[in-house]
């Protein structure tokens, strides 16, 4: 019996940009005694289906993205005698989607660290139940990468996780309703280890792959001092002495580890944390920034973030303590118009941000945003019999460009737009402007190679206006990610210790800063 565990995709570019880390965290959480996995990322190549047994277990995760590859891959496994199990955001909210669809014999919702132990054991039992729920562990139960079954050099970015969960409720987000408001932050410690063990392996480029990095605002702190809530401003005041005291051991990593990570825009308010920030080499962080307009803002329930100029100059305190922004902005919103792409392209330079991205909004399930949609379309438009209510199983190519009907623009007008904004962003002589960011030659030629490699691969993203388009697009990533996989190759330290911790400043900063 072997264990297979399958991150699906129907686009393989034989280099990956970020560790796909779910994958190893499963590995690790599978007991020894059946062996390592076969950890399969197709993303790097797909599955040889041929190699499936009878009697191996199939793990495959899933999100709305991959759910349609995913569900093949499931039938093809049930179909060679596996037992084929389902995780992962999507299958948490449809289990029953990937018992029709994708041929599972289980299911399991919510975080899959201690619950999938007790499947594979289950399985070899015969007593394998169809839906197991493994609930939010807490953040001491994380399991830790097993990053020793990575593939040599595939990949640009290792990923290590501080914390799940967000306190924010964003109307187009899931995170905050599938990973809880109350932030799971793990300890220095155990991160630390996992960062050490990367590094020891030559990975020097490492993403922080939280929900949100910054789980604690300043404002926070404040409303709760304000009720007199003294548990809750202590809880408060732990949570962010922690994430002090985590970016103070990062700088004592090797000087030449580049991390990244997401983060709210509120972190700009907070000039103590920007410094921690850059002290440990945090160099880049996505914000969302959604709208550039008050109106915009408020329809997503992101009105916490600022708009026009105010916004550009918040968003330049980022670069001013040495973290370069990727700025992600949604089109086809209810109050936008046509001037609000010139408007959005014009901010995102104003803002001097390193990079941007530009989406077309997209109801996703889990979401308030697609709740609503849902429930507009009570009978809704189909293509080859699907509802459009259920596009992730709708193929890539006759899927709608924009779902949500828009008052002033049509989809394609939109998606005429959205293309047009990416296309004039990153043409070569604006990412060369961008590449000041950086010193070297090297370097600049890394933000030139990965800007248009992050342009290429959204190509995919239904963007794109036709499957030549596409094509053409996953042709050059390929090229593309080959050479950044070279530009981001760091050596190998196989000697690294854990560092101590070496206190920089104070943990529990005052929050007048």
């Amino acid at each position: 019996m072997r264990i297979y565990l399958v991150n699906p995709s129907d686009i393989a570019f034989g280099v990956g940009v970020i560790t796909p880390r779910w994958l190893y965290v499963l590995a690790a959480a599978t007991p020894r005694e059946y062996g390592d996995p076969v950890i399969v990322d197709e993303t790097l190549e797909a599955l040889d289906t041929d190699g499936i047994r009878k009697g191996d277990i199939v793990g495959i995760g899933i999100h709305t993205a991959n759910t349609l590859r995913g569900f093949e891959v499931g039938r093809i496994a049930r179909e060679r005698g596996a037992t084929v199990v389902f995780g992962g955001i999507h299958a948490t909210l449809y289990p029953k989607e990937a018992q029709e669809l994708g041929g599972a014999h289980a299911v399991v919702k919510g975080d899959g660290d201690v619950v999938w132990g007790q499947v594979i054991a289950d399985a070899v039992a015969g007593n394998l139940k169809e839906l197991y729920d493994g609930g939010r562990v807490s953040a001491e139960r994380f399991k830790p990468a097993r990053w020793d079954l990575l593939p040599a050099e595939k990949y640009m970015f290792a990923s290590v996780q501080t914390v799940r969960g967000c306190p924010k409720h964003c109307s187009f987000c899931s995170v905050w309703r599938t990973d809880g408001q109350q932030p799971r932050q793990r300890s220095s410690d155990v991160v630390i280890e996992e960062i050490v063990e990367l590094r020891r392996l030559g990975y020097r480029f490492i993403t922080l792959a939280d929900d949100n990095f910054y789980p604690v605002t300043l404002e926070d702190i404040r409303l709760a001092e304000k009720q007199g809530n003294v548990e809750r401003v202590a809880e408060l005041k732990n949570l962010r002495a922690e994430r002090f005291e985590f970016m103070d051991r990062l700088a004592a990593l090797p000087s030449d580890t580049v991390l990244f990570t997401q983060i709210t825009m509120e972190a700009a308010e907070d000039p103590a944390f920007l410094k921690a920030m850059s002290r440990a080499r945090i160099k880049g962080a996505l914000v969302g920034i959604e709208a550039v307009t008050p109106e915009g803002l408020k329809s997503v329930f992101k009105d916490f973030n600022l708009s026009g100029d105010n916004l550009a100059a918040r968003l330049k305190l980022f670069k001013h303590h040495g973290v370069h922004v990727l700025g992600s902005f949604i089109f086809g919103l209810q109050t936008d118009r046509a001037e609000t792409f010139a408007a959005t392209a014009e901010l995102a330079k104003k803002a001097d941000l390193s990079f941007a991205q530009f989406v077309m909004m997209t109801p996703f399930p889990g979401t308030v945003d697609f709740d609503r949609w849902e429930k507009t379309n009570q009978n809704p438009e189909k293509v080859d019999g699907i509802p459009i209510t259920r596009y992730w199983l709708i193929p890539v190519h006759k899927r709608p460009k924009l779902y949500m009907p828009h008052p002033s623009m049509s989809a394609s007008e939109i998606r005429e737009r959205t293309q047009g904004v990416w296309d004039n962003y990153y043409t070569l002589p604006e990412i060369w402007k961008r590449a000041d960011c950086v010193k070297s030659l090297k370097a600049k030629l890394a933000f030139v190679f990965i800007s248009k490699l992050y342009r290429q691969m959204y190509a995919n993203t239904g963007i794109a206006t036709d499957s030549a388009r596409r094509k053409s697009a996953n042709r050059w990533a390929r090229l593309t990610a080959a050479v950044c996989l070279k530009l981001f190759k760091g050596r190998k330290m196989p000697e690294l210790q854990v560092p101590q911790l070496v206190v920089q400043q104070p943990m529990l900063t005052n929050i007048a800063q």
